[in-house]
Order: structure tokens, then C-alpha cells, then sequence
């Protein structure tokens, strides 16, 4: 399986909170739901449907599958939702018990075991392992060099601060552009790959 990381991302590279106010407001973070002005369902929800359509599975971290949970399921009769609800769902947790596991056909791995587990997975037969949000467990994912792809849908807009995926290790990473596909409202949908030695 290919892990994929499909994130929305300010210019300034911060993450959080995408879908709305009160989504993460760690740190005091003020501009949840900074996104809505830019989204248009062809371009970046086309690259959504893509992602999803290639998937295999989902890999969140805790914060994000809870989020994730508390909204899809009650969006029933949707295609998308349809999908998101149907599909395979991993959670990366160390305090999430079994019986909380209330979204459809989600597991748990427990924290210490999520690198191993990770790895496993994707020496798996099978399409894409999508991450979507989980930007601490995509940093430990970018660290362990166990990212086939990013999707990056750039928002022209800075956030001043905030929850970022890059790792700050110093060490050097260097991806390829695939491709680039600009939207109406200046969304930058951009998907890079790991170049392979570099």
C-alpha cells in the first residue's frame, strides 16, 4: 500500500483546524475553518474524491478520527460520505479504548506500536493508505520516511501560527513535483513524491 498524506495547508504551512472553529484550538489558535473561503467542489474537492477513490484505507491520529467520527456518520446518503463511513479506518492511540471505536469498521493501534504497524501495512498488497489531518503523526510519518505522496491543497492565505507537518529534525528531504493544478480561487493542489536516493 502507498501511504498518502492529503492535507490542506496555509502558505505559511500551518494545518490546523480546517474544517471549523472549534475543531483544535490548541495554542490558542484562533482561525478554525480558514479554508471555506477557498474550497470549490471541483478542484478541491476533486482531489478529495481522488484520494478517496484510490484508498484502500484511512490512518488518522486520535484528535482527527474523533473529529472525523462526530461528523460523517450522521452525513449518511451522500456518495462521499457514503465512502468515508464504508471504508477501512485506522486510528493511531494510545487513550482511545475498543469500545469508543463507535465509527464503522475503525481499529486502533496503539501509539507504540504505530510505526511497526505502519510499516506493515504498507509492505501490504492494496491501494492507497490515505492520511488526511494527523499532523503529529504525519511528521512522525515524514521522519520515518514512510510518505509515498503528498497532496498539498496550498490556501492563499497566513495563519501566523500553528500546527505544522513538516518535522524540524534538520535533515534534508527532497520530493519531486508530479503535478499542480490551480483553482478559481488561487488554491495551489499540488502533489509531490519522495525522489527516490535523494
Amino acid at each position: 500500500m502507498r501511504i498518502v498524506i492529503s492535507e490542506f495547508m496555509s502558505l505559511d504551512g500551518v494545518v490546523q483546524a480546517p474544517g471549523g472553529p472549534g475543531e483544535d484550538t490548541d495554542g490558542g489558535f484562533a482561525h478554525g475553518g480558514w479554508t471555506h473561503p477557498f474550497f470549490d467542489p471541483e478542484v478541491v474537492g476533486g482531489a478529495f474524491d481522488d484520494a478517496l477513490g484510490k484508498a484502500d484505507a484511512l490512518l488518522f491520529g486520535r484528535r482527527t478520527w474523533q473529529t472525523m467520527a462526530g461528523a460523517w456518520p450522521e452525513r449518511a446518503g451522500d456518495p462521499f460520505a457514503d465512502r468515508m463511513n464504508a471504508i477501512r479506518k485506522y486510528v493511531v492511540s494510545d487513550t482511545l479504548g475498543d469500545d469508543k471505536l463507535t465509527w464503522e469498521n475503525s481499529t486502533r493501534i496503539p501509539g507504540g506500536e504505530a510505526v511497526a504497524r505502519i510499516r506493515e501495512l504498507r509492505a501490504a498488497e492494496g491501494g492507497d493508505l490515505v492520511v488526511m489531518g494527523s499532523s503529529a503523526l504525519v511528521r512522525t510519518l515524514l521522519r520515518e520516511g514512510l510518505v509515498d505522496e503528498l497532496r498539498l491543497m496550498i490556501m492563499p492565505v497566513l495563519l501566523g501560527g500553528g500546527k505544522k507537518i513538516f518535522p524540524d529534525d534538520g535533515a534534508l528531504r527532497t520530493l519531486e513535483l508530479v503535478s499542480t493544478v490551480t483553482s478559481g480561487a488561487g488554491v495551489n493542489v499540488c502533489v509531490y513524491r519522495p525522489v527516490a536516493g535523494a
